[in-house]
């Protein structure tokens, strides 16, 4: 499995774990639902700038 993917599976269970600790303390579900998608493309961000590769010297 490459590093992305594995990047991307830590970021969903660290989403899916924040999103069931605001449900447990009462927040709205489309608070849950707004910070969910934002933590996404956030993560998506770290994944992509960390795993990429540098271009080669010209």
């Amino acid at each position: 499995m490459s590093s992305f993917g594995l990047y991307l599976i830590g970021a969903i269970v660290l989403i899916g774990g924040l999103a069931y600790a605001a449900w447990l303390v009462h927040v709205p579900s489309q608070w849950i639902g707004t910070g969910a998608v934002i933590l996404l493309g956030a993560c998506i961000l770290g994944a992509v700038t960390h795993t990429r590769r540098r271009d080669p010297p010209a």
